[in-house]
């Protein structure tokens, strides 16, 4: 168990050594990148949950043959690595990819914009949304389901009051995954949405022009943003399972 956690927990310590506190101010552009990040990942992230919850209730409920052909898809989209994502979505929304052209046409443009870079994170966290709220309904006993709709409740209603209530704390701990990737992207969106500059993509072009101290300041706001609302999902999830 010691060599796994002092592994782990050496990276956190040598970043607070390395800070230098007297000299911590943020560079040209960093809030901004941090308004960026925040701003554009809740849109992203409320387009992830809207898309995601009607097809993880799908996964969990079909018995359509289709199924493991779209269980195929999801994981295709969940293990392609982040550069190679990036790419492909050029080449299909891009200004010269086939779906780009088409948008182009009515006016709509995907290219370093608000749009992309919403676009690019809800690629960036879909899956692993989906993935998690699959086996949060799969979690919920069908039994319960069937009882709710003898007694005259809707298919629509025993999701709402039954299925997707009680299936609520998991899926919380997967919309929480999904944020912490997608505040964090890095490889899609600097090949898909390298403007509006985000924090991943600031942070790269801040080490490449003036070193690692003029980083620290960004690494200390993403941790900020991204450890502390995982540690209060994962307490109140413990707490409220009695552990």
């Amino acid at each position: 168990m010691l060599p796994a956690l002092v592994l782990l927990v050496l990276p956190l310590v040598a970043l607070v050594g390395q800070t230098h506190w007297t000299q911590l101010e943020a560079a040209y552009g960093d809030w901004h990148a941090v308004e960026v990040s925040v701003t554009l990942s809740a849109v992203a992230m409320i387009a992830i949950v809207g898309l995601g919850l009607p097809l993880s209730f799908w996964l969990a409920r079909t018995e359509c043959r289709l199924k493991g052909a779209v269980e195929t898809l999801v994981l295709l989209s969940l293990l392609t690595p982040s550069l190679a994502t990036g790419i492909l979505l050029v080449s299909v929304y891009g200004p010269y990819g086939s779906v780009g052209e088409l948008l182009d046409r009515i006016g709509i443009s995907l290219n370093n914009n608000a749009s992309s870079f919403i676009v690019a994170q809800v690629y960036g966290g879909l899956a692993y949304f989906v993935m998690a709220a699959r086996t949060a309904f799969e979690n919920v006993p069908r039994l319960l389901e069937e009882a709710a709709q003898d007694l005259g409740c809707s298919p629509w209603g025993t999701f709402r009051h039954v299925s997707l209530c009680l299936a609520a704390r998991e899926i919380l701990v997967g919309a929480v995954v999904a944020w912490v990737r997608i505040i964090g992207e890095f490889g899609i969106v600097a090949v898909f949405s390298y403007f509006p500059q985000g924090i991943p993509v600031k942070l790269f072009v801040n080490l490449q022009n003036d070193g690692v101290q003029s980083v620290y300041v960004l690494v200390w706001i993403l941790l900020l943003l991204t450890l502390p609302v995982p540690l209060l999902v994962l307490s109140l999830s413990r707490r409220a399972s009695g552990r």
